[in-house]
């Protein structure tokens, strides 16, 4: 049997807006390349240079791009939300994504199921100052809540010490420890992907 082709989106939630080098584009595309390796096709979306509005509604009117990335969201098997840290939280511009997230409390099939039922998301996040493990923690609640599944090493973060500015766009080498979190976020992530592709979750009674 042919294996099953999968998908994923990285939505990229830097403050910066392209083309300025991010930390959290690049850790997202590191993610990316070892989901290729898995024969999963990715892509990227820096979100900040989108004009998301803020709500709670899948489109909020006109001029909000949010519908577009939704779409793309739900196209893909696998979310991949990457963040930096500011002040030991996620970016304003990740929890405007998860609170858009919300709307699909709403958006269920035929049978009853999320229309996010059998996607998986992991998360990635980056940031010169503690609280990557509180941020992840966050983020998978937040996106288990709208009917992602999270896999087992769904997350990966790298952090600097403490009071040194230097970001991770700035390493020359990646650090085995994250290289090697990728790898495994990137294994498990496409083989859960995988069964819940080609097993759906039954239907709500």
């Amino acid at each position: 049997m042919a294996p099953t082709t999968l998908t994923a989106l990285a939505l990229t939630c830097s403050l910066k807006p392209s083309p300025e080098p991010s930390s959290a584009d690049k850790l997202a595309r590191q993610v990316l390349d070892e989901l290729a390796a898995h024969g999963v096709t990715g892509d990227l979306i820096r979100v900040v240079d989108h004009d998301v509005r803020p709500g709670v509604q899948k489109d909020m009117g006109e001029g909000d791009e949010w519908p577009m990335i939704r779409e793309r969201v739900l196209a893909a098997d696998i979310l991949v939300l990457a963040t930096p840290t500011w002040v030991g939280h996620p970016s304003s511009v990740a929890q405007r994504v998860m609170e858009r997230l919300d709307a699909e409390l709403s958006e269920t099939d035929d049978e009853g199921r999320l229309l996010t039922y059998g996607k998986v998301a992991v998360v990635a996040v980056v940031g010169n100052e503690d609280g990557a493990h509180k941020i992840i923690a966050d983020c998978f609640q937040a996106l288990n809540d709208v009917g992602f599944t999270i896999p087992a090493s769904g997350g990966t973060y790298w952090n600097n010490e403490a009071m040194n500015p230097k970001d991770y766009i700035e390493l020359e080498q990646t650090p085995d420890p994250v290289a090697s979190t990728n790898k495994k976020l990137a294994s498990n992530a496409a083989h859960l992907a995988r069964l819940l592709k080609q097993d759906r979750y039954p239907p709500v009674q």
